[in-house]
């Protein structure tokens, strides 16, 4: 059986969001120069993030400060924009792919930065770069079964180590082009944080109302993209192929139901590179104009480019507008939710 997943929410809204960007700016030329022998090796030229992806800098953190850290700062400005005391929340979700361990979740050490109660549920939901969409998802049904009054959702994110082992494993002498095309979509990625506030709406006239929308799994690609913290390996012609189809599916499903396709003031897309941006909107019949980008100056945040990317946006935005935030995780797994502020 096929189809999508639809959620509809009468009583969430959202108090606030923020992103936070790591300290230190890494240019893809200085990337370059650290695999310009690997790509003389192998008959590559430099520039192929700045060609191919339109990806000219990224961040990492300072030495020191981790991704963890990045979340819970993020967290903390997210609760002082929202006004909402932290003795208040109820429940923590932290949604990054970065970890420095299997266990304890990375949500306990978020939890006790941020002061959370002990009444604060917190652990971690990760699902590659969907995580903070299905935080939100669960949050917001956690705030109208009446089991909490406010949720935090987090996410950071930590680009440096899975980078520096790539340049190292490349520059070792024994790989070809292919291996560095199938590592390409790691010299992508970047470093941030962002986080979100939910509440009910009831108690908030003045949020931004979370109003749902759908997911569709396409998971026969689940081996397009397999990673680690220090090794990830992708198919990005196939991953970007596959989530392009299994997104036009959804939207096939669901645009017209959701009048999507003409009614919105913003999609907020997870940033990948210029090719996918292109191809997404072309697939799906979207102004490009409407389109905000980090990409080029913070590359792919993996979780936190949704919340990031529309943070930027807030100054931007207007009461009543439509946002609509679509991502596609490796996996596959797709989503599409509407927020109206």
């Amino acid at each position: 059986m096929t189809g999508n997943a639809t959620h509809r929410f009468s009583n969430t809204t959202i108090l606030s969001v923020c992103g936070i960007d790591a300290p230190q700016v890494v240019t893809s030329a200085e990337i370059d120069t650290r695999l310009a022998g690997t790509y003389a090796r192998v008959g590559l030229r430099p520039g192929m993030m700045q060609r191919l992806a339109g990806i000219e800098e990224r961040r990492w953190w300072s030495p020191g400060t981790t991704f963890a850290d990045g979340a819970a700062m993020a967290g903390a400005k997210a609760l002082a924009e929202a006004g909402v005391d932290p003795k208040r929340v109820g429940l923590m979700v932290n949604t990054s792919v970065s970890r420095a361990h299997l266990e304890p979740s990375t949500a306990v050490g978020v939890h006790h930065a941020l002061g959370l109660p002990s009444s604060c549920q917190n652990f971690d939901v990760t699902n590659a770069c969907l995580g903070f969409v299905n935080g939100m998802q669960l949050a917001a049904a956690m705030i109208e079964s009446g089991q909490v009054e406010y949720a935090l959702v987090v996410n950071g994110e930590d680009a440096r180590g899975i980078q520096e082992a790539t340049i190292d494993r490349l520059n070792a002498g024994d790989s070809d082009a292919r291996h560095v095309f199938a590592q390409f979509a790691s010299m992508t990625l970047g470093s941030g944080a962002a986080a979100m506030v939910l509440g009910r709406a009831d108690a908030h006239p003045e949020g931004h109302r979370f109003l749902g929308g759908v997911t569709r799994a396409g998971t026969e690609h689940h081996e397009l993209c397999v990673g680690d913290m220090d090794d990830m390996r992708t198919d990005s012609t196939g991953l970007m192929t596959a989530g392009i189809a299994l997104s036009t599916d959804l939207w096939a499903e669901s645009a017209q139901e959701w009048d999507w396709a003409g009614g919105m003031d913003r999609y907020v897309i997870h940033q990948v590179s210029v090719v996918h941006t292109r191809e997404i909107c072309k697939a799906l019949g979207i102004d490009e104009a409407l389109v905000p980008l980090t990409f080029p100056t913070r590359g792919n945040i993996g979780p936190a480019s949704i919340p990031f990317t529309l943070a930027r946006e807030i100054d931007s935005l207007q009461d009543g507008d439509r946002v609509l935030l679509m991502g596609i995780g490796s996996g596959l797994n797709a989503s599409l939710v509407e927020i109206v502020w």
